[in-house]
């Protein structure tokens, strides 16, 4: 009885395993990592390389936050201490020459304005990123804003 459960097991993967491939081949979704196995190591791709201070990309869709235009790499953002704040907060943002936190950055869940950063906005790079010239990973339609009132 073991091996017939076995038997039926072994045989069920291996339909499912060819589904998946013949689904793949269809126009069904393909891993961003290629053919690569989940189990093999596959090599990460070298990092962007993120210029230092220059000026900002438009933003592309309505509400879209702002791409940093520096590099972040070892900004320490956590429960004690917030890099970004250092040059953005209310105090700092003139001597540093840095735009400052949005007022939308101190209203709570509820509506409530804050005398400091709303905890729901406190770790920045949860929606800033820094910009890069990267390549899309899928390829896409995407029009941004202006292209879109154009039309």
């Amino acid at each position: 009885m073991k091996n017939l459960k076995s038997l039926v097991l072994v045989g069920w993967a291996v339909a499912l395993t060819a589904s998946m491939q013949v689904s793949a081949e269809i126009g069904g979704v393909q891993s961003l990592r290629g053919a690569e196995e989940l189990d093999s190591n596959n090599a990460a791709e070298e990092m962007k390389r993120i210029p230092r201070d220059r000026a900002t990309f438009e933003r592309d869709y309505l509400h879209q936050p702002p791409l940093i235009p520096h590099q972040v790499r070892g900004y320490q953002v956590d429960l004690n201490s917030n890099k970004c704040l250092s040059c953005h907060s209310w105090t700092n943002y003139k001597t540093s020459g840095a735009t400052k936190v949005s007022l939308t950055h101190f209203d709570t869940r509820d509506g409530q304005q804050l005398s400091d950063v709303s905890p729901r906005r406190y770790f920045c790079m949860q929606c800033h990123v820094p910009q890069a010239d990267a390549k899309p990973l899928v390829d896409n339609s995407f029009k941004s804003v202006d292209a879109l009132s154009a039309d």
